[in-house]
């Protein structure tokens, strides 16, 4: 019989999707379910949800499953930022502490712990552009690496019930940066940053932001900061990776702290959403800006956003001084909000040269492929999004079944 084809992309084949994730994943225990969608030429191909979205209550996965995002909010906040600059809000080489003035005379760590750091002044101002490249010197605290992250930690710079975009944007202004801004890569809390000039130029919070300049052009009702109470009977468990890859209960949907509107809204990790609400997200990224006919940023702009932004064209690899990624390190550099794949061959990963995209600490992922006119999200909630090779997977099981 000839296979069975959807805008080119073999039905038969994605099967083996389905079957791998099921053989190699779920029946052996290592992913409580998974969600996952296939869009090529602007329509839904292939949709699958399979698996327990709660496993202690026995509760199926399914399509309007709702998630954790983490760090997939950051593609969003980067977008909304660069609303802002098409507005003439700021320019990317404008310096942080234009904004920011208690930003003005950032330093670098030399020695020490906190509170007693040596430091020397940084080389270089830090930028807008650095923070949307992750080359501003900032860090996260559970990268757990070095002194100054140390320092996050104990100041609960990732994220606490009393946190707030101003108070993290006060204190960070009195600890030292791990670099000079512009001179490596390092995946950090600098999307929250983000967030706070979002805030500042829009004038509004950022949920308010989001909500009327994202959410609401692209039909997105299933996304936010907050797990609505019409939202909870479809909220998904999250577990956490255990040695001989089993996994434990992370975070009770019924008594999660997604329940209650948060005073700290992450835009580096902060908003949960469901695989059809992201889709109409990352579908606009694919189109160029624009999902049934609602544009929420120009072509242009985006075509910038997508390129690789990193100092002197290297790649991760060539920059990167922590081990923390949401996308592996070889044949991708960096753009404003999102990894880009630019060597193919080195990657050793299928796929296509200008792909852009990026995943959440919960194993959760999206990437687009212009090229392929395509687009792949992968949902789950398994901590931390390193435990298993699942993005490489997808990518050849997907890439396998283009006709």
């Amino acid at each position: 019989m000839p296979e069975s084809l959807v805008s080119g992309l073999s039905l038969d084949r994605m099967g083996r999707l389905s079957e791998h994730l099921e053989q190699n994943y779920l029946q052996p225990g290592k992913l409580p379910g998974y969600t996952a969608l296939v869009a090529r030429h602007g329509e839904v191909a292939w949709c699958d949800a399979r698996g327990l979205r709660d496993v202690e209550r026995d509760l199926p996965m399914e399509r309007d499953t709702v998630f954790r995002i983490y760090s997939m909010t950051k593609p969003i906040t980067s977008i909304a930022m660069m609303q802002l600059y098409e507005q003439g809000k700021f320019l990317l080489n404008d310096p942080v502490h234009k904004y920011i003035p208690s930003w003005r005379n950032l330093r670098v760590y030399k020695g020490g712990s906190y509170p007693d750091f040596k430091t020397e002044p940084a080389a270089t101002a830090m930028t807008i552009r650095d923070l949307m490249t992750h080359t501003s010197g900032l860090t996260y605290g559970f990268t757990e690496r070095t002194e100054v992250d140390a320092a996050y930690r104990q100041l609960k710079l990732d994220g606490s019930s009393i946190l707030t975009l101003d108070k993290l944007v006060d204190r960070l202004a009195d600890l030292p940066l791990e670099f000079s801004p512009g001179t490596a890569w390092n995946y950090s809390v600098s999307t929250d940053v983000i967030g706070y000039l979002v805030q500042l130029f829009s004038g509004q919070p950022l949920d308010d932001y989001f909500h009327e300049h994202i959410f609401k052009p692209l039909g997105m009702t299933e996304t936010g900061f907050q797990v609505r109470p019409d939202q909870q009977d479809r909220f998904a468990a999250c577990y956490l990776h255990q040695p001989g890859d089993t996994m434990k209960l992370q975070d009770d949907p019924q008594r999660s702290k997604y329940l209650k509107q948060p005073r700290f809204l992450s835009g580096g990790g902060g908003l949960v959403s469901t695989i059809d609400d992201y889709y109409r997200f990352a579908q606009a990224l694919c189109q160029g800006g624009e999902y049934q006919g609602q544009w929420i940023i120009g072509r242009k702009t985006l075509e910038f956003m997508r390129l690789n932004h990193l100092p002197g064209g290297k790649d991760l690899p060539a920059l990167s001084i922590g081990g923390f990624s949401e996308t592996p390190y070889a044949g991708s550099g960096f753009g404003l909000g999102f990894s880009v794949k630019t060597d193919v061959a080195r990657s050793a990963t299928i796929g296509s040269e200008g792909e852009f995209g990026w995943g959440g600490l919960a194993s959760t992922s999206f990437f687009v492929d212009p090229v392929e006119d395509m687009v792949v999200i992968f949902m789950t909630q398994l901590m931390p999004s390193s435990s298993y090779a699942i993005r490489q997977e997808l990518r050849a099981l997907v890439y396998g079944a283009l006709d």
